[in-house]
């Protein structure tokens, strides 16, 4: 089977679907068969987000990229440390 990616928005979709359905009676069986993933899986999307909504989705994707920039900053920053101290050394 072929393995998908599904994008955070699709997932939380995804999740809104499995509760409609519950709302409706149906089992978690049924209604993550229909949207086409495991039970596991649908238990960790919950997890993870359940309790988001998609403002607070766009926030932590602005962290996550923000977070990504600040520690590419910092290895930078650390290397360039190391190489003039090095230099000070004497041992270049």
């Amino acid at each position: 089977m072929k393995k998908t990616r599904h994008t955070p928005n699709q997932i939380i979709t995804k999740l809104r679907k499995v509760e409609a359905a519950r709302a409706e009676g149906r089992t978690v069986a049924d209604a993550v068969r229909d949207i086409g993933v495991t039970e596991q899986t649908y238990y960790r999307w919950k997890r993870e987000y359940g309790s988001m909504d998609r403002d607070q989705l766009k926030r932590l994707k602005d962290l996550e990229k923000e977070n990504k920039r600040l520690k590419k900053l910092v290895a930078d920053l650390s290397l360039d440390k190391d190489t003039l101290k090095e230099a000070l050394e004497g041992k270049y």
